[in-house]
C-alpha cells in the first residue's frame, strides 16, 4: 500500500456507516478492539453535536485517496485543574492491518496533537498481549511507563495493559 496518499481527516457524514462495523462486527474491529456489541448509531446521534471533534474527545478518519481505512481517536485526560493531556488510540479495518497503515497515522496524530494543542504530553495503551502495537509505539517513541494490571475485561477475561507516553520534548524518530 502506498502510504504517501494517506492522511487524517474530519469525518464527513457519509463516513458514519464505516464506524458501525467497529461496533458490529468482531472481525472488523479485531483482536484487541472487540468488546462485545454496541451501540452501532452512537457517532451518528453524536454526529450532529460537534461532528466527532470536540475539546474532549475526536475522532479523524484515516484515508488514502477514497479508500477508508480506520480511525484515529483522542481524549482529553484532566491530570490537575490546569492541566491535561490526551490519550489516543486507532482502530484499523482488516484490509489495512500489516501495511505500516497504523505506525503511519499515528505518526500523523502524534505531530497534528503537538502542532495544533498545547498538551506537553499524549498517552496510549494497548493490552500486553498486543505486541505489534507495542512495536508500533516504540517505532513512534514513545516510552513504556509500565503494566496496568487487569485493566481491560475482554473475551471472557482481564488482561493487563501497556501505558506509553511521549512529551512534546522527546525526540521523535
Amino acid at each position: 500500500m502506498d502510504l504517501d496518499g494517506l492522511v487524517l481527516r474530519p469525518f464527513c457524514e457519509d463516513d458514519l456507516p464505516f464506524l458501525r462495523g467497529f461496533v458490529t462486527d468482531p472481525e472488523i474491529a479485531g483482536e484487541f478492539g472487540w468488546h462485545g456489541y454496541g451501540d452501532p448509531f452512537r457517532w451518528e446521534r453524536r454526529w450532529p453535536q460537534d461532528g466527532l471533534l470536540s475539546d474532549d474527545r475526536s475522532m479523524m478518519l484515516v484515508a488514502n485517496g477514497d479508500a477508508r481505512l480506520g480511525f484515529v481517536a483522542w481524549s482529553k485526560v484532566v491530570a490537575s485543574r490546569v492541566t491535561h493531556y490526551y490519550s489516543f488510540g486507532i482502530g484499523l479495518h482488516p484490509d489495512a492491518r500489516g501495511k505500516g497503515v497504523g505506525t503511519e497515522a499515528q505518526r500523523q496524530l502524534i505531530r497534528y496533537l503537538f502542532d495544533y494543542s498545547q498538551v506537553h504530553r499524549l498517552e496510549a495503551d494497548t493490552e500486553a498481549e498486543n505486541i505489534a502495537e507495542q512495536r508500533v509505539l516504540e517505532k513512534l517513541g514513545l516510552t513504556r511507563e509500565g503494566v496496568i494490571r487487569a485493566a481491560v475485561f475482554r473475551d471472557g477475561a482481564w488482561r493487563d495493559g501497556v501505558r506509553y507516553s511521549i512529551l512534546r520534548t522527546d525526540p521523535r524518530p
